[in-house]
């Protein structure tokens, strides 16, 4: 099979319900960014910060994978796939795809100050409190990658993007940096297609642009791809 990676932003959730940041109506404009999501932000008010994501956590709950995530699954049937998420939300996982590498942390998930490589899972319906430690007694706070933080799986994201036949890049502006950069870790003559329903300035040309949301477009993409399996 070939190996198709996917990388999905914002707007691939967007459908389902969650909350995006940066769009008119997102979260960034009813928080400030360096107060719940760097670790300035978490040192002056931790019990804000540990709120902010219990609130996010507590909305993951009530939303589904959308149509989008399910057509990406599917094409498990036809492809290797590979999907390289900057989205902090399972609904990946809950559609069934297989090969889910989060760029920016996990929700659902948490790890102690100072240590982003010891994880461990928040049960459902858990909130995550000052006080809640791990064995060793340090404070646990969200597994989340803040603004000012190294980004630990961008290296194993570029591997993948190297490696792929096809990359497909769903409902990020690529904007954000360093996850932005990894379209150019894409081979010249690699196929690429870019899903969103808003202009997406590039400097390759080399990009096939489907100008929809993520249910759709992945429709669509599902139907361009039987010429490359």
């Amino acid at each position: 099979m070939k190996k198709l990676v996917v990388l999905t932003g914002a707007g691939m959730s967007a459908e389902s319900g969650i909350s995006t940041f940066r769009d008119s109506g997102g979260l960034w404009e009813k928080y400030k960014v360096e107060e719940v999501a760097t670790p300035e932000g978490f040192e002056a008010n931790p019990g804000l910060v540990l709120d902010f994501y219990n609130q996010r956590r507590k909305q993951l709950y009530t939303c589904q994978p959308n149509e989008g995530h399910l057509g990406l699954a599917a094409l498990e049937k036809d492809f290797e796939v590979y999907i390289i998420t900057q989205n902090v939300d399972n609904l990946h996982e809950r559609a069934s795809s297989t090969n889910v590498l989060h760029l920016h942390g996990e929700l659902t998930k948490a790890c102690p100050v100072g240590d982003p490589y010891t994880v461990y899972d928040i049960p459902p319906g858990k909130d995550l409190q000052l006080g809640d430690t791990d064995p060793q007694g340090r404070q646990l706070r969200p597994f989340i990658v803040w603004f000012g933080e190294a980004v630990p799986m961008i290296e194993p994201a570029i591997r993948q993007i190297a490696d792929a036949d096809i990359f497909v890049i769903i409902g990020t502006s690529l904007n954000v940096y360093p996850a932005a950069g990894l379209l150019g870790y894409a081979r010249r003559g690699q196929p690429i297609f870019l899903i969103d329903p808003q202009e997406v300035h590039t400097c390759r040309t080399d990009i096939h642009f489907i100008r929809a949301l993520a249910s759709e477009g992945v429709r669509q993409l599902t139907r361009l791809l039987k010429e490359y399996r």
